[in-house]
Parts: C-alpha cells; structure tokens; sequence
C-alpha cells in the first residue's frame, strides 16, 4: 500500500527544502520520504507558484465584478421604488399637498 502524504505536510517539506539549510537526503531521512518524491514535490510547488498569484488576481476581479453587479441592482431598485413612490403620491393627492 503505498503511502498518502497530506497537502500541508508537502508543502512544510517543500518550504524546508527550498530554504536549503538541510541537504535534500538528510529532509527526506528524516521524515521517511524518498528524495525523488521531495524532488517532484518541489518541482510542482515551482510550476504551481504563477497559479497561486492569477488566482488572487481572479478573484479579485470576480469579487469586484460581483459587486458591481450588486450596485447595479440595488439602483434599479431604487429607480423602480421612486417611480412607484411618485405615482402613489400623484394618485393619492398627496403630491398637490406638498407643493
């Protein structure tokens, strides 16, 4: 059966492999890991690092382009509330009233 690793514990090695402050081997003996898979592990956290910057910036521009569309409903809303209000007031008598 092989062995799962989960996704923090690769990226914690990944992260003490890159500060080079151990040799690869002496990391993956010490947590029983074969060096080739630290190797891929590091290969795939390098290839991954643009994707972690376009992904904030997605979500970025979705989180404001959401908004936007939030605006633009919430003033729709306040336009048909305003044309409603002024037509009950004009049925109503109340618009002579304040003039």
């Amino acid at each position: 059966m092989r062995k799962q690793y989960s996704a923090n514990l690769k990226a914690q090695l990944v992260l003490e492999v890159l500060k080079e402050e151990k040799a690869l081997s002496q990391i993956a003996s010490e947590q029983g890991v074969h060096p080739n898979q630290l190797r891929r592990w590091k290969s795939q956290a390098i290839d991954g690092l643009p994707n972690v910057f376009a992904d904030e910036q997605r979500a970025t521009r979705e989180l404001k382009a959401a908004h936007e569309r939030e605006l633009d409903e919430l003033y729709t809303e306040i336009g048909r509330l305003t044309t409603q209000l002024a037509w009950l007031k004009k049925k109503s008598g109340l618009d002579a009233v304040e003039r």
